[in-house]
């Protein structure tokens, strides 16, 4: 069970196996063919998603069997993301639209329920797969604003099960695709649980298994479970401001009491006051974590899911003193082009 020891950070319970449920914009959950196929037999499908790692996931699933469009940019702050009116166009448009759900992404899910098509399918995949009893609420996503923390995909257990609906939602979107994203799925997988397995070897390199987390923006918290981590808190609060000066001071003792060695920061989410934090502890600020916002440019190697993953646990890991051979020697080269249009 991951605790979480700072201000205002609350316990939640065990994380379990959740099944997968299709939800459609439609009445009916099966898309009709002439929307399964884009409109014209044959047609790619025409699939919009929201933040980077689940458009990387879905190509890696879809290969070139359909058109992907991502719609919120990279290095963006997905919690406050509200979609140009342009996006409209690209929604009317969509045969299948996934996002992560869990309250991420309103606007947007407000803005394709209002413009897709009639046989168009909506997918909230994070929603599908957690059960509400296992919603976990933190200092970053307190439990009374009914917003738990959407941060799914940080752990590989968890991407895989959005695979598994990506796959099930194109297969019923366009049947005679079907062993295409079966075999894409199976690669996924098998490259997603070599991942984790070089993540937990690589772990027990930490000295004294110091696998504690003090991070920005609490993006960990499913990762923590299930990988034995314990989550010491966030510090970011629920309004994505910083701390004001006397959450800060209290947040400095806390620090010390801890002897925390690191403070992980965020990329998107720059903070002078961890930096002050650390200097004040001694604490080193470590600001280059990722959420959402892949290694790379659209096309590179590392630009995908699986990068990002790999990127961050190294982070991590050595950032605590430990080393990540097995990590760094993965191949993660998508078994299909990436093709996807990644909005920057």
């Amino acid at each position: 069970m991951t605790s979480s020891r700072l201000a205002r950070t609350s316990a939640v319970s065990l994380i379990a196996s959740a099944a997968l449920v299709l939800s459609a914009c439609s009445d009916s959950s099966t898309p009709d063919s002439e929307a399964s196929t884009g409109g014209t037999e044959g047609d790619p499908l025409k699939i919009v998603t929201t933040v980077a790692p689940i458009t990387s996931i879905t190509a890696s699933i879809a290969g070139d069997r359909g058109t992907i469009t991502g719609l919120v940019p990279e290095g963006t702050n997905s919690h406050t993301f509200d979609p140009p009116p342009s996006a409209a166009a690209v929604l009317s448009e969509a045969d299948v639209v996934f996002i992560n759900g869990l309250k991420l992404e309103e606007p947007t899910k407000d803005l394709a329920e209002a413009n897709m098509a009639d046989g168009a399918t909506l997918i909230e995949i994070g929603t599908n797969v957690l059960p509400e009893s296992d919603y976990i609420y933190d200092f970053s996503f307190p439990e009374e604003e009914g917003k738990p923390n959407p941060h799914l995909w940080t752990d590989p257990t968890y991407a895989i099960k959005y695979g598994e609906v990506i796959r099930a939602t194109l297969t019923e979107a366009d049947p005679e695709g079907q062993e295409t994203y079966q075999e894409n799925y199976d690669t996924f997988e098998a490259q997603t649980t070599e991942l984790a397995r070089a993540l937990e070897s690589d772990q027990e390199s930490i000295p004294d298994g110091n696998k504690e987390l003090l991070t920005y923006h609490d993006a960990y918290a499913y990762f923590a479970k299930t990988y034995g981590w314990t989550v010491i808190g966030a510090i970011q609060p629920k309004n994505f401001e910083d701390p004001t000066p006397r959450e800060v001071a209290a947040l400095i003792d806390q620090v010390k009491a801890e002897n925390v060695p690191v403070i992980f920061g965020s990329e998107v989410f720059p903070s002078d006051v961890l930096e002050e934090v650390g200097n004040a502890t001694g604490a080193r600020y470590e600001d280059t974590l990722r959420d959402d916002d892949l290694p790379g440019e659209p096309g590179d190697p590392q630009h995908s899911w699986a990068g990002l993953m790999r990127y961050d646990y190294v982070t991590m890991i050595e950032g605590l003193g430990g080393t990540a051979p097995e990590l760094e020697a993965l191949d993660l080269t998508s078994a299909v082009p990436d093709g996807a249009e990644y909005p920057q």
